[in-house]
């Protein structure tokens, strides 16, 4: 008989383990989405053509395996894009690309196929990842710093001598007498950064992000974000870069902070998950929107059901499995599980935290960027730009027109820009009204001097709840919950709210990937699964 892997969740760790299972498997992937996208967090949302890519996502990771998956969905170009001539982007082309898909059909034992052929000219086709510049900036008083942070004659011109030479002490004196104690992010942040600092450009933006301080929120997710980078390193690249065009190329010699280029599908990253979605339909295995896993029943310590309820009727159905991977928040697995997880366990979950993304897409005829000193700018050419100014509440900036020109449905004409604010569901302004939010959104634009109300043309808004697991509440005591799910043996937690970690997309993956191998070898020892943050030596800077 045929076995069954229930997937909780359609964003990249459900479709990715769906995929493996397809291709390397005889077990048959349902995968439950409660929502109509494809991608969760990782989705592509559409506004009147207009497209939106929920917080940005580089497609860059030092896992070869994540690499060539990717570039296996979606080769990289071989041709100009549409800005690519006209900014004098570096691309390094590619000439021949290897394409796979999963077919219906096995044949010699698998279902996966793979095709050689001419790289895609992204003019011409839609199936293609972009290679495209990364540039990120803080704006801060109507002057722009580098991102991640680096002390330079400019920079230091910038920020005032004395300042820059008393934040050259500060850090001098965090070095020689570093805090021994880094559970919590503003001593993680002081050690290597120095306290000036860190309270000029990391506290203020950080608590804007969490919505508490930096001293309640554990270092964890500090050294997931930028792990091994420090004023020291950022300052050595700056330098090195000036000199050497050939280290600039070497981005696997980096923290990925400091990535001058980076891979983007064409048409956002919902693009690389609504083909694996549609190959995955395609080889047999399904992915049903708009049902929610509402219950997990478990017979003689395995999940033997999963319960899923339609959104449309209300109808409900109960599927038996063989695995259940989840990529739902762990508060909710926990609360709809039978017989009940442990009370320890279920005290833990319910003091998880998590942090909520709203996003107000502005399309506008030009920008109007007011640098110091400088005449007013209709475009700039940052992926995202941090807004680190107090008296707005906007976090952050995405210009989705340099992500991809193909985001935007009128290209080369208009600017089409993402608001990013960070709140929590029981916020006022999560309720707020959509006009009001993009009257806000004009609001604050004109108040740093970056735009012109002027020049907006059309607004909307979009929500993502969950958005962010937080490394603060009852966090510290996970491993509570670690500890009963791998006493499951057929459970597979993976992905961000999965195991309650700030994963990137490609960490996501390798738990999916990981997890599919513990499937295939028969290994119900799945800690493995927990320590792949750990073990890597790649942590995305932002995200």
């Amino acid at each position: 008989m045929t076995r069954i892997a229930v997937i909780a969740g359609a964003g990249p760790a459900g479709l990715t383990a769906a995929w493996e299972l397809l291709a390397r498997t005889d077990v048959t992937p349902i995968v439950l989405e409660a929502t109509h996208a494809t991608g969760g967090i990782a989705q592509t949302f559409q506004y009147k053509g207009n497209r939106i890519d929920i917080g940005g996502h580089r497609f860059f990771s030092k896992s070869e395996r994540v690499m060539q998956w990717w570039f296996g969905i979606l080769p990289p170009q071989g041709a100009p894009a549409f800005d690519d001539v006209a900014l004098a982007h570096e691309v390094d082309y590619a000439t021949e690309v290897v394409v796979r898909a999963l077919a219906p059909e096995l044949l010699e034992g698998t279902r996966l196929r793979e095709t050689p052929r001419a790289a895609p000219d992204p003019e011409q086709e839609d199936a293609v990842m972009l290679q495209r510049p990364r540039l990120s900036r803080i704006y801060f008083g109507k002057n722009f710093f580098p991102y991640p942070l680096g002390i330079t004659l400019i920079v230091a011109w910038r920020l005032g001598l004395m300042n820059t030479a008393l934040i050259a002490l500060s850090y001098l004196q965090a070095q020689l007498f570093p805090r021994r104690d880094e559970t919590y992010l503003d001593a993680f942040f002081i050690n290597r950064f120095g306290r000036r600092l860190y309270e000029t450009f990391f506290r203020g933006y950080t608590e804007k992000v969490w919505g508490v301080p930096c001293r309640e929120i554990r270092a964890d997710w500090g050294a997931q974000r930028v792990k091994g980078l420090s004023l020291t390193r950022a300052v050595v690249h700056a330098v090195q870069d000036l000199f050497s065009s050939e280290f600039r190329k070497r981005q696997e010699e980096r923290e990925t902070s400091l990535i001058t280029r980076f891979w983007y599908p064409k048409f956002g990253p919902g693009q690389m998950w609504e083909t694996v979605a549609a190959q995955v339909r395609a080889a047999g295995g399904e992915v049903r929107h708009g049902w929610k896993v509402v219950g997990v029943r478990m017979t003689d310590g395995r999940v033997s059901h999963v319960t899923a309820l339609s959104n449309a009727d209300g109808q409900r159905v109960e599927i038996a499995c063989d695995y259940f991977i989840s990529t739902m928040p762990l508060q909710e697995l926990v609360t709809i599980t039978e017989p009940a997880p442990p009370p320890a366990v279920q005290a833990v979950t319910r003091g998880l935290r998590y942090r909520d993304f709203l996003t107000v897409g502005l399309l506008l005829d030009k920008l109007h960027v007011q640098e110091s000193g400088q005449s007013p700018q209709a475009m700039v050419h940052d992926n995202w730009i941090y807004v680190q100014d107090e008296g707005v509440k906007v976090g952050r900036i995405q210009l989705f027109n340099n992500w991809s020109p193909y985001l935007v449905a009128e290209r080369g004409t208009k600017v089409w820009i993402g608001l990013e604010y960070f709140l929590d569901e029981t916020d006022e302004l999560w309720r707020t009204d959509d006009a009001e939010l993009i009257e806000l959104g004009v609001r604050e634009l004109e108040q740093i001097g970056f735009a012109r109300a002027a020049d907006v043309r059309d607004g909307c808004v979009l929500r993502m709840p969950k958005a962010y697991p937080a490394y603060f509440g009852t966090y510290d005591q996970l491993g509570e919950v670690r500890q009963w799910i791998t006493s499951v043996p057929n459970l597979f937690c993976v992905g961000r709210n999965g195991m309650h970690r700030y994963n990137n997309q490609d960490h996501s993956m390798l738990t999916a990937m990981m997890a599919v191998d513990h499937i295939i070898t028969g290994n119900e020892n799945d800690s493995p699964l927990w320590d792949v943050n750990l073990e890597m030596v790649y942590h995305e800077g932002a995200n």
